[in-house]
């Protein structure tokens, strides 16, 4: 699943969430992805939480009309009209990080309402100073003292159909997913989890399913600065073992 990082007026890739680069326009990229037969695609709004905005409805329609697979929408996500209108505006699913953290009922109005099938809980986690792995929300810039296993336990139970979970550390650095994280979250709960930040090959994706247990893997810098494609990562997982859908 590729990830689309969106900030101000264009797509952005950093490291660690931090030191943005741009790296193009989100209409083009959503076009070229059509063409490299991604199973689903990733939009999210990374500063929306930060600035206190929702979620951008009219940009969220236009991508969805040239968007021609499932397309998982976040960012800025506050409450139930939030989901509502994004659902409208082309979403098939809707990524729930900040609020999930600080108002948990959400996720179950969400299920209840839509669907478990809609509804994805974003965990953003790094460790702390003492060594554990902690959730953090806007951006990773808020820490919030919750241990991510215990969390994703917690919002699987209130409902969550999907867990995107992202390594911040591993972030942009293509150095191979937080196979520990993953394997933790992934023993805690039934639902799949997708695993997110540090992908820098096609076994390293491989690793993260295999090894650590996710259903499913997201990448963005790994798309966006090398010559490794989506079609021939699934490809690869397919010559590993791994089904996939080509």
């Amino acid at each position: 699943m590729p990830t689309l990082l969106y900030k101000g007026v264009g797509l952005v890739k950093g490291v660690n969430f931090d030191s943005w680069r741009r790296v193009g326009s989100v209409i083009q990229s959503v076009k070229v992805y059509n063409m490299r037969e991604v199973d689903e695609l990733i939009f999210l709004d990374i500063t929306a939480s930060l600035d206190g905005r929702g979620p951008d409805f009219e940009l969220v329609d236009e991508i969805a009309d040239e968007c021609f697979m499932p397309l998982t929408v976040g960012g800025g996500v506050r409450n139930i009209e939030d989901v509502r209108h994004l659902l409208k505006a082309g979403a098939d699913k809707v990524s729930i990080n900040s609020a999930a953290a600080h108002y948990a009922g959400l996720v179950r109005q969400v299920s209840e309402m839509f669907g478990a099938q809609c509804a994805v809980v974003s965990i953003d986690s790094m460790r702390n100073a003492h060594g554990r792995y902690e959730v953090y929300t806007h951006s990773g810039t808020r820490s919030t003292g919750r241990d991510p296993v215990e969390f994703a336990h917690e919002v699987e139970a209130l409902g969550a159909g999907e867990i995107l979970l992202t390594s911040i550390e591993r972030d942009g650095t293509m150095t191979g997913y937080d196979l520990e994280l993953i394997s933790k979250v992934c023993k805690a709960v039934t639902i799949p989890v997708i695993a997110s930040g540090g992908a820098g090959s096609y076994e390293d994706m491989w690793k993260a399913i295999s090894q650590a247990g996710a259903s499913a893997v997201a990448a963005a810098s790994i798309f966006h600065f090398t010559q490794q494609t989506p079609l021939e990562a699934k490809r690869y997982l397919r010559g590993r073992g791994i089904s996939v859908r080509l």
